[in-house]
């Protein structure tokens, strides 16, 4: 096992009308401002739910929405300048991964006044941590089981056509409240984009090289298996409340640390996705699922020994050569993401051999020329996964 340093300071309250807890997780003489997204937190009564938690105590209460997928920069300025003209003290993201990500930029920027008038360059520092002291604390209210974002520091901030993570251990929320029943009125694209990307989150930090990580092997396996046993009728009976609550905690267990301390993680397939994301705005999640099996196939030799592990634990494949088990779990894992109705293919999203070029253009660009677990994933290897992905 490698040498690592875990740390994830979040006070998780997990389960059904935990919401009535939330005067007692954010300070009771704060000045709140409540962030949320395109709307559908006040459709469907979550908002006025949180709002009124909020009242029962002497709290002044503000709102910023409209952070949609995929945070901009440009939306997330004016709640930064409302936190500092409003000389807000707590903030509260209600909504899913890109609320909560741009929640925790507004934090960190709106706290660190060295970078007033110049917050794009705290998108700068990659997966390193930004320069910072502090960050304005904050929790969330979850709506949207799928990125992990409710348990770690990390966030992924749009500045045009760029993509870029931001990290900081300032950024972990104070708490987060998962009640699976807040996540019944999600439409059934959202819920299965919410299982593909658990899955592949996973598997970046799984599917390697063996370093003798037993605990974090079988915890990855346990939650690949949940997520196959409970994805499907997740998606189409949303109000199981058992097959909700074991997806939002897998999602959260996913991305919170556990399973990537001491071990490879790859991370391969989410720099593809971002570029595919950021250039063509398809779903991130479906583009995870279109680029991990192509990224398998291609590099079927660099991870075989963790690839037939996968295949035998979580598929139970146990029969054939090595290729025909490694290449039956690759086909499963397509079948299994074909049965959330993704697709798995680029020319299922009308991107042929010409977008190719514009993909590698963007990786370049972004310095992604050197990716994968081990450092040797090129652009001609990405041209190489791009054209197995068509």
């Amino acid at each position: 096992m490698l040498n690592f340093n875990f740390y994830n300071p979040t006070h998780i309250v997990f389960g059904k009308d935990q919401l009535q807890e939330l005067d007692n997780l954010v300070p009771k003489d704060a000045k709140v401002l409540i962030t949320y997204g395109g709307g559908s937190a006040k459709r469907t009564g979550v908002l006025a739910k949180v709002k009124k938690e909020l009242a029962k105590s002497q709290r002044e209460v503000a709102e910023f929405g409209g952070i949609g997928a995929n945070p901009e920069l440009s939306v997330l300025m004016g709640a930064i300048e409302k936190v500092r003209r409003e000389k807000i003290d707590f903030l509260l993201a209600v909504g899913g991964g890109s609320v909560m990500d741009g929640t925790k930029f507004v934090a960190i920027a709106s706290f660190a006044e060295e970078f007033a008038g110049k917050e794009e360059a705290l998108l700068n520092y990659g997966f390193g941590p930004v320069p910072v002291e502090s960050a304005v604390p904050f929790g969330t209210v979850l709506t949207l089981p799928a990125t992990g974002s409710e348990m770690n520091g990390f966030a992924v901030i749009s500045n045009g056509e760029d993509k870029l993570p931001v990290f900081s251990p300032f950024a972990f929320p104070k708490f987060s409240i998962l009640d699976p029943v807040l996540t019944y009125t999600l439409p059934a694209t959202q819920v299965a984009n919410g299982v593909v990307d658990t899955f592949i989150h996973t598997v970046e930090q799984y599917v390697t090289y063996a370093v003798e990580g037993r605990f974090q092997d079988r915890t990855a396996e346990g939650i690949l298996q949940t997520l196959i046993e409970i994805g499907k009728k997740t998606v189409d009976e949303p109000e199981d409340y058992d097959a909700r609550a074991n997806l939002v905690w897998c999602a959260t267990m996913a991305l919170n640390g556990l399973i990537g301390a001491g071990v490879p993680q790859d991370w391969n397939t989410h720099m593809i996705g971002h570029e595919i994301t950021a250039l063509f705005g398809i779903d991130h999640a479906k583009t995870l699922a279109m680029i991990q099996p192509a990224v398998w196939k291609v590099r079927k030799q660099q991870k075989r020994e963790k690839l037939l592990q996968y295949a035998d634990r979580v598929w139970d494949v146990k029969e054939g050569s090595e290729d025909e088990r490694i290449n039956l779990a690759i086909s499963r894992t397509e079948e299994f993401f074909q049965s959330l109705g993704i697709k798995t293919r680029l020319s299922d999203h009308n991107l042929n051999e010409g977008d190719i070029e514009k993909i590698l253009n963007a990786l370049e660009k972004h310095g992604m020329t050197a990716l994968s677990e081990t450092g040797d994933v090129t652009l001609d290897v990405s041209r190489e996964i791009l054209k197995a992905a068509l």
